[in-house]
């Protein structure tokens, strides 16, 4: 039996920079609880400023887990996590601790809640095919195949997404199926809560023009933080892999540090970078429609704010 199927899964989200870390804290030592990190970005070694990864104090308070598990040369998906997860897990239950999942990853939510959904296993010689109708005759006419068969899915793929524009077609001619309609089917629609594991999700929510604030304010902290010396240690070290290349804001922070882009510039895109970025966590969440959602904690609000998520997973 999977450690999961045995949890009544508490998960605590929202968007980035809407205080999750510090509620996160706040509620798992009064419960008794220990973090469990539900971030894409943290699990890398050393990307701790640009992944606002708990410090180590914030871990001596209480014990996180799913942190710091791979180099950023390395590649990493959700199916990686979920492994990994499994034994961290067993020793939680087997100790009789409470685990809280907490972070923005709302992918890891989904394959948290439901398992992954992996549709058809790999045709290499029809990979093989579609791959090299992407070279020959160029990303946009693979994308347009895919809007002619599964507009959904070419609607939220970048035609320069290669991998993912495959994948679709690939799943598409296995099973003469849209992967759009194959994820619905997964649960991923309708009004009630989608069926899965049990689970109680306390979501963040704050008024747009404060979210904005917030997040420009984190840029400012993080790029006074040893941001840019972080990303230019990496890539002269291991480099950044596939996965943690995507990471948001390093890239530019790079560019900061080669003399490319000025250091109120780069602040300015990376704030705007992570504003779409929130929107889009936003639209992730309207997936889970069981979100208990509560106020972000402001000011003098804050044990308010841990005594709401503490009654919303009945701890």
């Amino acid at each position: 039996m999977n450690s999961l199927d045995s949890l009544e899964l508490r998960c605590l989200v929202g968007p980035t920079a809407a205080g999750k870390s510090a509620l996160a804290l706040a509620v798992a030592e009064r419960a008794g609880a220990e973090i469990v990190s539900l971030d894409s970005m943290q699990v890398y070694r050393g990307m701790d400023v640009g992944t606002a990864k708990p410090d180590l104090g914030e871990r001596a308070r209480v014990p996180h887990h799913m942190l710091d598990l791979v180099g950023p040369s390395e590649r990493y998906d959700v199916a990686r996590y979920l492994a990994d997860l499994e034994p961290v897990l067993e020793q939680l239950i087997a100790t009789g601790r409470r685990v809280l999942f907490v972070g923005g990853t709302a992918f890891y939510l989904k394959a948290l809640t439901h398992g992954l959904f992996d549709g058809p296993p790999v045709d290499p010689e029809l990979r093989a095919r579609l791959r090299m109708l992407a070279h020959e005759q160029g990303n946009e006419a693979a994308h347009a195949e895919l809007a002619r068969v599964d507009p959904r899915s070419a609607a939220r793929l970048h035609p320069s997404d290669t991998r993912r524009v495959v994948r679709a077609l690939e799943v598409h001619a296995q099973t003469g199926q849209p992967l759009s309609e194959l994820q619905r089917s997964w649960g991923w629609h309708g009004d009630e809560p989608a069926p899965g594991r049990a689970r109680k999700i306390v979501g963040l929510e704050l008024e747009r023009a404060e979210l904005d604030r917030r997040i420009a304010a984190r840029v400012e902290a993080m790029l006074d933080g040893g941001w840019v010396e972080e990303a230019v240690a990496i890539r002269a070290g291991e480099g950044f892999g596939p996965t943690a290349g995507k990471a948001l804001g390093y890239g530019t922070v790079l560019e900061l540090a080669d003399g490319v882009s000025t250091r109120e510039a780069a602040s300015l895109r990376i704030a705007i970078d992570t504003r779409r970025f929130a929107r889009r966590q936003g639209t992730w969440y309207r997936r889970f429609p069981e979100i208990v959602w509560i106020a972000a904690p402001m000011g003098d609000e804050f044990e308010r704010t841990v005594e709401q998520t503490l009654a919303a997973f009945g701890w």
